[in-house]
């Protein structure tokens, strides 16, 4: 019998075997692998396809090629960064007004007596465009003019983790796609030897080191062709990536070519969408192996370069993962995202908020110049904020989480500079004005992205679902 009769007879076998197994075995690919059963109406490119989008066309001209989403963990004080209220000041140690706290979601403060706590800091006006930004923040206001400060945020989440993945993936529910997994899906990559979507994290002093989970960057029910791969900045950049020792770059070719050939007959029997990731995630690990080493050797970068980010090199800092995201952009990454943990400041705001401040203010601030200089920051999305705000009241020498209005600042990639949008009341509790929800956000993203974020979905258990869920409106006032 030759090779195909042997295919075709276990095509057969296959088709017979199914049959008989029934309803069970449908129940069972449910809870393995639900994208089996329930799947989506846009299929994957072939395994040895570069992904183009499910987004293909367009749906508009785009503004920006990528996203690079710079997350502030624990939750940033917009009252000591962005949103400068003098009258909490002149308030500061009197009881909250009841009308602001009356029935709103509280964290930690509840039951507590609620008194007013001044902001910690002054602010100073920056640029032409004359913004507020607080006096801890110099550098991010010498780039003024070329941002664009969202004061009147709102989020549905008051503690960290499901707060993290709803600014995430769109709700609270785990288990979504995230943003980078949605962006990648729908648009492809322009890199052909580096992940789509990749993701850095860094620590700092001051606050608490919030643990932000794997999960944050994950595809869901998307194939997870589109998950979100962590770089480490210190040590393994990518863990089992380096080859055995002993092992040549050409022998390493002669594994994955075999390998890749087994998984390439075992899909065209059961054309199981999870092994063609298998398939082409094989060839992209095989190409970073060369590709990785020269992203990360920060060693060719100019002196004037490293001294603008504020890094010696990759040394794990948010300075150096500020100057990576800029490499992974000039290499065609669609979503960069960076997460600076212990913004969480429950107690010692004065003190922590300052150290916090000088890790991420200068390079900041070098990110955006650096692309503008490179012509790069037209085409790029840069997103800086955090999961939520902090109270306006008083949690001893702390602010508690809070949700019903904080601040976000956008750049680049079709976003109108020199611009403020919204506001939040005389205490900073409620925003009042342009009040911009997390799915507006995301939709605003999409479009700048050139995508319509109502038409970008992927059926699953017999719903369309969507990174912006049933809601969201595009933010016209900050489009450039």
């Amino acid at each position: 019998m030759n090779v195909l009769d042997q295919i075709r007879l276990q095509q057969r076998r296959t088709f017979l075997g199914k049959i008989g197994r029934g309803t069970g075995a449908l129940a069972l690919a449910s809870l393995l692998n639900p994208s089996l059963v329930f799947g989506s109406e846009v299929s994957c490119a072939r395994p040895s396809e570069h992904w183009r989008g499910a987004a293909n066309p367009l749906d508009f001209a785009p503004k920006a090629k990528r996203v690079i989403w710079l997350g502030m963990a624990g939750g940033p004080s917009h009252l000591e960064t962005f949103d400068y209220k003098p009258t909490l000041g002149e308030m500061s140690g009197k009881p909250m007004p009841e009308s602001f706290t009356k029935g709103q979601p509280i964290a930690q403060l509840q039951g507590q007596q609620l008194k007013c706590f001044a902001p910690q800091w002054g602010f100073k006006r920056f640029g032409n465009c004359g913004a507020e930004i607080c006096e801890l923040l110099p550098r991010i206001g010498s780039v003024a003019d070329d941002i664009c400060i969202i004061r009147s945020m709102t989020t549905e989440a008051i503690n960290h983790d499901p707060a993290h993945t709803f600014m995430n993936t769109g709700t609270t529910i785990s288990g979504r796609p995230s943003m980078g997994s949605w962006v990648t899906y729908g648009l492809g990559s322009d890199a052909d030897n580096l992940p789509g979507f990749v993701v850095l994290t860094s620590d700092g002093r001051g606050g608490q080191n919030q643990p932000i989970a794997a999960r944050q960057w994950s595809a869901g029910f998307l194939p997870s062709r589109f998950q979100g791969v962590q770089f480490r900045s210190k040590g393994d950049t990518v863990l089992y990536l380096s080859s055995p020792p002993g092992v040549s770059r050409e022998q390493q070719r002669d594994v994955v070519d075999a390998v890749q050939k087994l998984n390439q007959m075992e899909n065209s029997l059961v054309d199981d969408p999870e092994i063609a990731t298998r398939i082409s995630q094989y060839e992209m690990a095989f190409k970073m192996q060369a590709s990785v080493p020269e992203l990360m050797d920060l060693s060719n970068e100019p002196n004037e370069i490293l001294e603008l980010y504020g890094t010696k090199g990759s040394d794990g800092s948010f300075a150096a993962n500020c100057l990576l995201a800029r490499r992974l952009a000039e290499r065609g990454v669609r979503f960069i995202q960076l997460y600076h943990r212990d913004w969480d400041h429950h107690g010692n705001l004065k003190n922590d908020i300052k150290l916090k401040t000088e890790e991420v203010d200068k390079p900041t601030a070098a990110l955006i110049t650096d692309l503008k200089q490179r012509g790069m920051l037209d085409e790029t999305l840069v997103v800086w904020g955090g999961e939520f705000g902090r109270t306006p009241m008083a949690q001893g020498n702390g602010r508690d989480h809070h949700i019903k209005g904080f601040s976000m600042f956008v750049a680049g990639g079709g976003v109108r500079g020199g611009v403020t949008l919204g506001r939040t009341d005389d205490l900073g509790y409620n925003a009042v004005e342009d009040v911009t929800p997390v799915h507006d956000l995301h939709a605003t993203m999409l479009h700048l992205l050139g995508v319509d974020h109502k038409k970008l979905t992927y059926k699953f258990q017999g719903r369309d679902f969507r990174l912006t869920d049933v809601s969201g409106n595009v933010v016209r006032k900050i489009l450039a």
